[in-house]
């Protein structure tokens, strides 16, 4: 880990990658709350393309978390086979569907502490739910907002958690959403785990990683 960048530097970043990726988002495909959140738990440990081919048929079908609870954990299963771990996403889900059926009248919840009770729900999940479904400003630290924000220098942190509140205070609150997309994009296009491309990248003066390890 290297140190971390001055506020003015990471604003300067921040300005970068905007005009890097102007029409940075969330790449996965949903309609409401409950499709993200349900699409959310099928993303861990796979890729949103994968996610969102295996969305576009459920979704067309399973509209509500009483739709999903008339199937059995291993019915759901097959259907959500190719994202990985299926069997553990499966009882997730129709937990999670349980569970606002019961408590929240089959509505998502709009807070992190309520989003975190629910199965398979941690606190990345609940944030890309709050940041994406509810547009409440929050920074949801993935494996490429931790990797990318840690080499640049906007985090020094060996932990999510610890990365997730070096940004919240480095970043302005009102950025943290968008933040969260920008180094997402830069992640999975240039800042790649194995093989960053570093002679396209346009942070090379002021990332860290490239100062220690390329220059």
């Amino acid at each position: 880990m290297g140190k971390n960048l001055s506020k003015k530097e990471v604003k300067e970043v921040l300005m970068i990658l905007e005009e890097l990726y102007p029409h940075a988002k969330a790449e996965l495909n949903f309609s409401n709350p409950f499709e993200l959140l349900i699409a959310t738990i099928l993303s861990a440990q796979c890729t949103d393309v994968r996610v969102n081919k295996v969305t576009e048929k459920l979704f067309r079908k399973y509209k509500t978390p009483e739709d999903y609870l008339k199937l059995t954990e291993e019915e759901l299963g097959e259907k959500i086979r190719s994202c990985g771990f299926y069997n553990n996403k499966s009882k997730n889900i129709l937990g999670t569907c349980e569970m606002l059926v019961k408590e929240y009248d089959g509505k998502v919840p709009d807070t992190r502490e309520e989003l975190m009770k629910l199965p398979g729900v941690g606190r990345k999940t609940a944030n890309v739910v709050l940041s994406n479904a509810f547009f409440k400003e929050a920074i949801a630290v993935d494996t490429h907002v931790f990797r990318v924000s840690n080499r640049i220098g906007l985090s020094n942190s060996s932990n999510v958690l610890d990365t997730e509140k070096d940004l919240m205070g480095n970043i302005e609150k009102n950025m943290w959403s968008k933040a969260h997309h920008l180094l997402i994009f830069h992640g999975r296009r240039i800042c790649k785990a194995r093989k960053p491309l570093c002679e396209k990248c346009p942070l090379d003066s002021y990332c860290i990683y490239y100062k220690e390890n390329v220059q």
